[in-house]
């Protein structure tokens, strides 16, 4: 395990793609996201993403420095087209739009398609809850089969996320974001390079056979080399049997087929598409009951007395405020078969030995 310090981890992550053709600014966005996923302990969505993000961008899948262009625009409904641009460069155009349109109309409603990986769902929520808005997120991928249906063995969904964000007065949101699939593929990323092992039952092989390996995934494949879903026999397991598997199927079809992204396909080219709503409680809520009531319910809930093995009863973005506190004091936490990973894609290409080197310093 190497760690590394925050700032040293979003340079040498910065200058990575900076070296593959993002301008400064987009690669300084990008390492931000994604080492703020670390940070809050999604590590399945941060760093480990750089050598996956840069094979997209040689394979033409993910284009650098686009620009997103609105078109459909409607007082409180816009589509916007991130053009396969990088997720972290179009998304942050998507939900500002959301927000300035539910500024003015008290909800709003955003279609993006065509996005590159987005990272991190939360991130968006937390955008809208600084600016005071809740905030609904269906998300799919196409071209990313990696689950299966309930009660089937075969790849025919992607991990499909769905996020709520809702904003708390002189607190830090709320935040439940998860993947629809029993862990998501960054997950089964992380395990594959020495990381945290998967849940058992986690996967399910061709035969039926539950597994947490994850070569049923992805297939062979060397510790720091490439990982590909489409070589594994097996597939990941919806979350919740059928009402994860079924709140996947909407996550496709509203994300994917209602945006102009695609529900997800074996032919289609990787994007992530989402469907977003947002709204103003200052609008819904004008006797402010909505904050104090969450303060009550919240409290109620961390009151439950837990059971056996459990310190104590959380609600969600509890897990994620700790880590952020205790990686933003202490640096990030990286297997070795991951930063071994990431320091090859960085000598691919062309950071230098001294930025490597400086990066752990």
């Amino acid at each position: 395990m190497v760690t590394i310090k925050v700032d040293n981890l979003i340079n040498f992550v910065a200058e990575v793609f900076s070296h593959s053709e993002s301008s400064p600014e987009e690669a300084k966005r990008i390492a931000t996201y994604l080492t703020t996923a670390n940070l809050t302990g999604h590590d399945s969505h941060g760093v480990i993403r750089v050598p996956v993000y840069i094979r997209w961008k040689k394979m033409g899948s993910v284009v650098p420095n686009q620009t997103a262009e609105v078109v459909v625009d409607t007082p409180a409904l816009a589509v916007v087209d991130g053009k396969f641009g990088y997720g972290q460069t179009v998304t942050p155009v998507a939900v500002k739009l959301g927000i300035e349109k539910c500024k003015k109309a008290g909800l709003s409603a955003i279609a993006l398609r065509n996005a590159g990986h987005i990272g991190r769902v939360g991130d968006w929520a937390e955008m809208a809850a600084a600016e005071g808005l809740v905030s609904v997120h269906f998300v799919n991928a196409a071209g990313s089969l990696l689950v299966a249906p309930y009660g089937g063995v075969e790849k025919r969904l992607s991990t499909a996320p769905y996020c709520v964000g809702i904003p708390r007065e002189g607190q830090d949101p709320i935040v439940l974001d998860f993947a629809t699939s029993v862990v998501a593929e960054g997950k089964c990323l992380v395990a594959s390079r020495g990381g945290k092992k998967l849940p058992t039952g986690a996967l399910v092989d061709a035969d039926g056979t539950l597994s947490q390996d994850p070569h049923v995934l992805y297939g062979p494949y060397t510790p720091d080399g490439p990982r590909d879903h489409t070589k594994g026999t097996g597939a990941i397991r919806a979350f919740g049997d059928h009402k994860g598997s079924g709140l996947a199927f909407i996550c496709e079809l509203l994300g994917g087929a209602l945006t102009g992204t695609g529900a997800t396909a074996g032919d289609r080219r990787f994007a992530n598409g989402m469907l977003a709503f947002y709204i103003d409680p200052k609008v819904v809520d004008p006797a402010h009951f909505f904050d104090g009531e969450i303060t009550r319910y919240t409290d109620f809930i961390r009151e439950t007395k837990p059971i056996a093995g459990i310190e104590k009863v959380l609600i969600p973005g509890d897990p994620e405020r700790k880590t952020r506190a205790e990686r933003t004091k202490n640096g990030i936490p990286l297997p070795d078969d991951t930063w071994a990973a990431i320091v090859n894609t960085a000598r691919e290409v062309g950071v230098s030995e001294v930025s490597i080197q400086r990066a752990t310093s």
